[in-house]
Parts: C-alpha cells; sequence; structure tokens
C-alpha cells in the first residue's frame, strides 16, 4: 500500500465557492465546491467552501473533524435541550460527536477541511428531532 500525498492548497485553488447554499442544495450539485481529499479510519476527506447554510447532517458511526480554513461559520448542535449555537473562525478546529444532528451557515462564506464518517444521515427540515 503506498502512501497518498495531496497538495490542499492545489485542491483548495480548484474549487469554486458556493454561493447561497440553503438547507434543500441537492448534494450532486456540490461538486465543483467540494474536492476530495482521500479517506481515513472510514471518513471521507474533503475541502469545502460554501455561502449561505447546510441542511442538518448526523453521522452515527463516528465524529465529524472540522477545520476552518478560511472565513467562519456558525455550527448549530441539536441538543437534549435544544439547538446550541457557537461561532468557529479562521483556524479552529472542531468535532462533532457521533449521533449528534449539526448544521453549518456561513453568511459570509467558509472553506472547510473535514473528515466525515460514513454514513450519513441528512435532515431537510427546520428540526431533525421531527424525523426521530
Amino acid at each position: 500500500m503506498a502512501v497518498e500525498i495531496r497538495d490542499i492548497p492545489e485542491e483548495m485553488s480548484k474549487l469554486t465557492m458556493l454561493k447561497g447554499r440553503r438547507p434543500d442544495t441537492p448534494h450532486d450539485k456540490m461538486d465543483a465546491f467540494h474536492a476530495s481529499l482521500g479517506s481515513i479510519n472510514g471518513a471521507a476527506m474533503v475541502v469545502a467552501s460554501f455561502q449561505g447554510q447546510s441542511c442538518w447532517e448526523c453521522h452515527p458511526m463516528g465524529e465529524e473533524l472540522v477545520h476552518i480554513v478560511d472565513g467562519e461559520t456558525e455550527l448549530t448542535m441539536m441538543t437534549d435541550d435544544g439547538p446550541e449555537t457557537v461561532t468557529v473562525t479562521k483556524g479552529q478546529l472542531l468535532v462533532v460527536p457521533p449521533g449528534m444532528w449539526h448544521q453549518f451557515s456561513a453568511p459570509n462564506g467558509v472553506t472547510v477541511m473535514a473528515a466525515t464518517p460514513h454514513p450519513s444521515d441528512h435532515y431537510y427540515g427546520d428540526d431533525p428531532r421531527d424525523e426521530t
């Protein structure tokens, strides 16, 4: 097995920022806005750039690691007590616990590098707890 080397700045230079992302933006419309960096321990390694809001997502099989490469995002996590939002800025790293519904909002744009475990669940409504 060979070691894979990825040039992250080169991959990022290929990205176009997805402007006006909405929770209902189909995943197949995001190909030009993210680049695959490979995988590690069942998680897809990607860089992505967007402005707007993602759908709710949940990764039951493991933690999601997210590094904010540029810009900032509000991360809303659905806790037992309801939504909790934190702001994460350029240079910061966050780990979303397994099984926690979360959503990103970046009104001014953000570029992230993430290790996202699969499978991932997605919810396109206002409150993912409505689904359970």
